[in-house]
């Protein structure tokens, strides 16, 4: 089942969890409401990966620190680092798929990828 995370249980959240998946979402969105059932579901699916709510409301400090532009917005952490994000709700086979791919990524490869970015934009 997904938790309700807040600045203050945030960065413990993806430090204590493999992979991380975060859903931005508010009362108000309609969408966000459309695609709470999806979300819930397929955190039901995947008991090993850690599903998380963050109201854009209550959090905006957060919402400000992930630049998060229109809800609902996806984001998905592995081994603390952002391997997805995308506005929008998504259908419930995208996600299970996307999880999937998240969970065979080669994070040595990614840890590579990020280093040189950040070699890049130095």
């Amino acid at each position: 089942m997904p938790v309700d995370l807040t600045k203050d249980t945030l960065q413990s959240t993806i430090d204590d969890n493999d992979i991380v998946v975060l859903d931005f979402w508010a009362p108000w969105c309609g969408p966000c409401k459309g695609f709470a059932p999806v979300f819930e579901k397929v955190a039901a699916e995947n008991p090993d990966v850690a599903f998380a709510k963050i109201n854009t409301e209550e959090e905006q400090e957060l919402g400000q620190m992930f630049q998060i532009r229109s809800i609902p917005t996806l984001m998905i952490f592995r081994e603390n680092i952002i391997v997805f994000s995308q506005p929008g709700a998504m259908p419930e086979a995208a996600l299970t798929e996307i999880i999937g791919k998240v969970k065979e990524l080669d994070m040595d490869e990614v840890r590579k990828q990020v280093a040189e970015q950040e070699k890049a934009n130095a």
